[in-house]
């Protein structure tokens, strides 16, 4: 049996800002999450994706995002060879569009096939993402 992709977490001081950037630019809905003794926000897309954010412990040893960075990392022309999450969009230059309107940094490029276009940034946590023209392969 294969393995399947259950969710992907990231973590946040603000968990509620976070959330409302993924609402607001995917279209996640919310959805009952269990309670724990810290914030957990779980969001879902579609009927399969679940992206869960988790309060940051103040008192964890592990690193911070990219945006505490002040190197190169925090450019988004870096994000092509980075790590990244990606979506596919089905109306590339208007949700491209939507992203500007709002003020959000972006590079865009097009693969060397002339036909995908990709779109990288960050979200508010400084978490790298993709927005791609091609649909996902199955």
């Amino acid at each position: 049996m294969a393995a399947i992709l259950n969710h992907v977490s990231r973590e946040s001081p603000d968990i509620k800002r976070l959330a409302n950037f993924y609402i607001e630019i995917f279209g996640f809905e919310q959805v009952e999450s269990p309670r724990f003794d810290f914030g957990v926000i779980w969001l879902k897309l579609g009927s399969s994706l679940f992206l869960h954010l988790i309060e940051r412990d103040p008192n964890s040893k592990l690193p911070e995002g990219p945006s505490s960075a002040t190197s190169a990392v925090s450019d988004p022309k870096n994000l092509p060879r980075g790590h990244h999450v990606c979506f596919s969009v089905p109306d590339f230059d208007s949700f491209v569009q939507s992203l500007k309107e709002k003020g959000i940094e972006i590079h865009e490029r097009t693969q060397p096939d002339g036909k995908t276009k990709q779109a990288f940034f960050f979200d508010p946590d400084g978490n790298g993402l993709e927005v791609s023209s091609q649909p996902p392969f199955f």
